[in-house]
C-alpha cells in the first residue's frame, strides 16, 4: 500500500457572538447560536501522511513534536477519519501556524479545520463543506466556523 498524504491551509475566526458550551457533547452541537469572521491572512498550514510503516501516530505543531493530551486529542479525531476511509494507517501530522499560537486567536479552531481538510483528502474521502464543517467540530467546536470563508454564522443545537 503506498503513502497518503495532503496538504490543507485554514483560518483562524474570531467571534462576535461567542459559542458558550455545547447542548450535545458527542455531536458537539452549540447550547446557542455564534457569529465570526475568519481572519483570511492568518493561517494554520497542515500537513497529514498515512502510512504503512508508521507504528504510531505522531504530531509536531510549529516545529515541536507534541505529546501527551494535545496529541491523544488529535488521535481520536484521527480515529474518526480513520473510521469514515476504512483504514487502520497511523498518520504523522505536520501543523504550522503563522501567529501565535493560544493567544485567543482560535488556534485550535483553525488547527482542527486543516487536520480535517488534509486528513479526510489524504485517507480518500471526498467531503463537501457541510460534511467538513460536522466533521471539524469533532476536534474543536469552532473548527466548524473555519472552514468556510468570510463570515459564518454557526446555529445552536
Amino acid at each position: 500500500m503506498k503513502t497518503l498524504e495532503a496538504v490543507a491551509i485554514a483560518h483562524p475566526n474570531i467571534a462576535f457572538i461567542k459559542y458558550w458550551g455545547n447542548l450535545d457533547d458527542v455531536l458537539r452541537l452549540p447550547a446557542n447560536g455564534s457569529l465570526s469572521m475568519n481572519l483570511s491572512d492568518l493561517c494554520t498550514t497542515t500537513s497529514v501522511e498515512f502510512n504503512p510503516d508508521f507504528v504510531k501516530d505522531s504530531l509536531a505543531i510549529n516545529g515541536k513534536k507534541i505529546a501527551g493530551p494535545a496529541l491523544n486529542r488529535v488521535q481520536t479525531f484521527l480515529d474518526l477519519i480513520r473510521k469514515r476511509g476504512d483504514s487502520n494507517l497511523h498518520a504523522e501530522v505536520i501543523s504550522q501556524n503563522n501567529f501565535p499560537t493560544g493567544a485567543g486567536i482560535a488556534s485550535s479552531a483553525s488547527a482542527f479545520a486543516a487536520l480535517a481538510l488534509a486528513a479526510s483528502k489524504a485517507i480518500g474521502l471526498n467531503l463537501d463543506e457541510a460534511d467538513l464543517t460536522r466533521l471539524a467540530r469533532h476536534g474543536s467546536g469552532s473548527a466548524c466556523r473555519s472552514i468556510p470563508a468570510g463570515f459564518v454564522e454557526w446555529y445552536a443545537g
